[in-house]
Parts: structure tokens; C-alpha cells; sequence
């Protein structure tokens, strides 16, 4: 049987993932044509304004971490960049949430739709997003300092191997079809030892249990500070990732602890 604690939550928790998993094969496959179907400057245009950037979270030597996505605080990314009013070196504000839109109508009409039902009551589903672990990836340890959500993780191409999420003492698996879901807030390093792509749709959601207004307001005070900062981050990364000194003797003092119980 799993086990679960403060960090690591029961994904039956949450019944609004349910729609993901269920739909995780066609999830899946939009994924696979978009990698087979893509044109040269389709792809370029993606990984240029459809993913977060991030500008604190460093991985060990030369490994590579890809993400893109269609939603981000909410809204549909081209509905997003116009809030915003995001430039880009080689895109103006309509060309790219006009572009943006054109590649979700044409590959993932399908996510779309799940997060759409998903979101049908109150918008609880904040960012939607594929992140792939290339091999030899490291990330250095860090948080995600989003106390109002938490993160899922619906695993999509997950090989066999050492490929985890190194939390607190805990060293915790994806697998294909599953969600996975995490509080952030405590420090972890994720790593792919193997020798394929790791891709799984990071779901970051509103706390349930945390007042509706609270969260909201939060999030926009925490947004506007990361768009300044950063606004390629798309709102998902800042400053505040990083790991504090009281972080590094967080994550150590768990294991320590863990060591203990066990001698």
C-alpha cells in the first residue's frame, strides 16, 4: 500500500484529477503526434513562448529540462500573453497569443477539453503543463513557493530506471497513467538516471481546503511580482524558489531523522 504524509498527498483526495487519468492515453498521444507532427517554426514558437522560464532553479552540469504548456494562473496561454501584454524578441503580443492558439486548436484539443471539464465549477486547475526529464537530468534542490496549490504529476512516458523525486527523506516514483501529488513547499531534487525522456502533465491546483479568496489574492500578489521580475516565467517560477540555507537544513534534518529510526 502507498504511503502518504504532509508532502506526498493521496491523489483520491482530489476527485477533479480523476478526468486526467481517465484521459491520460489521449493526453498521452497528443503529446507523441505533436513531437512526430511539428514543424521547425511551430516547435521554435513553443519552446519560446509556450514554456516557463525559469531563472533560479539550476541543474548539475549540462542536463536538460523541457517544458511548455497551455495553461498558466487559469488562463489559456494565448488569453494569458494579452492579459499580460508579453513581447517577445521575435513575436509582438497578438502575433504570438494568435499562434498560441492556432497550436492548441491543432494539437491538443483534448487536454483542452479535460481542463475545461475539470474547471467547470471554479477554476481550481491553475497551470497545465508537459515537463520532460531528458537522461542525465539534475536539479539542484530548491522549492516551489506556492503555499496556496499543489502540484499533481500525471505520468505520460515514464521509463524504467532510476528516474524520482528526491523529497525530504523519500524517494518517490512516477508511473504511467498515475497522479502523482506533491506540496511543494518542502525542498526537493528531482533526477533521470536513465537513458530516455521522462514526460509527465504537471497540474498545479488550488489547495481545496484553503479559503477560495485567500488563494486568489495570493496568487496575484505572487504573479505580478514573478511577471515583473521574469515575464517568461509565465508566473510559475521566481526568486523564491531557491533554496535557503534553513531549506538545505530542512531536507538534512529529514534525513538525519530517518537515519535515526533506522539504526
Amino acid at each position: 500500500m502507498e504511503h502518504f504524509n504532509e508532502y506526498h498527498l493521496d491523489p483520491k483526495q482530489f476527485p477533479f484529477l480523476n478526468i486526467f487519468q481517465e484521459n491520460w492515453q489521449a493526453i498521452r498521444d497528443e503529446f507523441t503526434r505533436f513531437n512526430k507532427d511539428v514543424s521547425d517554426e511551430e516547435l521554435k514558437f513553443t519552446y519560446d513562448v509556450l514554456g516557463p522560464k525559469s531563472q533560479t532553479i539550476k541543474t548539475k552540469r549540462n542536463s536538460k529540462y523541457s517544458a511548455f504548456g497551455i495553461l498558466f494562473q487559469g488562463l489559456f496561454i494565448d488569453k494569458y500573453i494579452q492579459l499580460h501584454q508579453i513581447q517577445y524578441p521575435d513575436y509582438n503580443t497578438q502575433e504570438a497569443s494568435e499562434k498560441a492558439l492556432a497550436l492548441r486548436e491543432k494539437y491538443f484539443p483534448n487536454l483542452a477539453n479535460v481542463i475545461e471539464k475539470a474547471n467547470f465549477t471554479d477554476d481550481i486547475i491553475r497551470n497545465a503543463y508537459f515537463g520532460t526529464f531528458h537522461p542525465g537530468l539534475d536539479i539542484k534542490l530548491h522549492v516551489n513557493d506556492h503555499p496556496h496549490m499543489n502540484r499533481g504529476y500525471l505520468g505520460l512516458i515514464v521509463p524504467e530506471g532510476d528516474v524520482a523525486m528526491k523529497i525530504c527523506h523519500e524517494q518517490l516514483y512516477w508511473y504511467e497513467g498515475k497522479v502523482m501529488v506533491l506540496d511543494h513547499s518542502y525542498p526537493h531534487c528531482p533526477h533521470n538516471y536513465t537513458n530516455y525522456d521522462r514526460t509527465v502533465l504537471v497540474i498545479d491546483f488550488f489547495k481545496p481546503e484553503q479559503p477560495r479568496e485567500e488563494a486568489i489574492r495570493f496568487e496575484k500578489e505572487l504573479v505580478a511580482q514573478r511577471m515583473q521580475d521574469n515575464p517568461y516565467s509565465l508566473g510559475v517560477f521566481g526568486k523564491s524558489d531557491k533554496a535557503k540555507e534553513e531549506d538545505f537544513m530542512k531536507y538534512g534534518l529529514a534525513h538525519q531523522l530517518e537515519w535515526d529510526k533506522a539504526l
